[in-house]
């Protein structure tokens, strides 16, 4: 199953892909039928699915976790369009652009403005666009954070680093950002603040790992 989620000028499409049910992301801004895939983690042939009726312009990577990339070989092949990843993903991947905390991207009437959000992964990026509808923000927030938490971390300054982009980076967004996660169903950020920020300000001692906003 696809499922399309569509805000003014732009389009949101997701598909679970991979054993761990990693979101591909299709944005399609439907003036220009232009796109860009985001995560290609597996499944080349339903990713190719979920560009239909669209003309790919690139494919933009969030953090190189091995189930965000495990198709970028194959999608790079068949689409012959740029790779755009942030520049601590060097090690992982080669891309044909870096993009760094404050770059932006055209997709055809629509910027795509990327904010740097390490912590679960030191090269995350999200990738966000405005929402004339709502005032707020449409945002690919790969595993940054999700509706029950933050990204998972692997130590305890990975976790001081996952609080000071919750705090610097998701808290400064409106209410009305509508936010898709690298696994799970999308969420409103406006829904959660409170969660997050009274996470921010608990005392963590030394802790890392799984977590949930509780």
């Amino acid at each position: 199953m696809t499922q399309a989620e569509s805000v003014p000028l732009l389009e949101v499409h997701r598909r679970p892909v991979g054993a761990w049910h990693t979101n591909a992301y299709v944005l399609r801004e439907p003036t220009s039928r232009h796109s860009i895939l985001v995560d290609p983690g597996s499944e080349p042939a339903a990713l190719q699915a979920l560009l239909a009726d669209s003309i790919p312009q690139a494919i933009l990577i969030t953090h190189t976790h091995a189930d965000h990339i495990g198709a970028l070989p194959a999608m790079r092949r068949a689409l012959g369009v740029p790779v755009y990843a942030h520049p601590l993903a060097r090690a992982r991947i080669i891309a044909d652009q870096w993009l760094n905390d404050g770059d932006t991207l055209p997709l055809g009437a629509v910027t795509l403005r990327l904010r740097a959000a390490p912590g679960h992964s030191p090269d995350m990026l999200m990738c966000l666009a405005d929402d004339p509808a709502t005032g707020g923000l449409t945002a690919i927030v790969g595993d940054t954070i999700f509706d029950g938490g933050p990204g998972r971390t692997w130590s305890a300054a990975d976790f001081r680093t996952t609080l000071a982009t919750l705090r610097d980076v998701v808290l400064p967004l409106p209410d009305a950002t509508h936010c898709y996660p690298g696994h799970g169903e999308s969420f409103r950020l406006g829904d959660i603040r409170a969660a997050i920020q009274a996470f921010v300000e608990r005392d963590h001692g030394d802790f890392y790992g799984n977590a949930t906003w509780a």
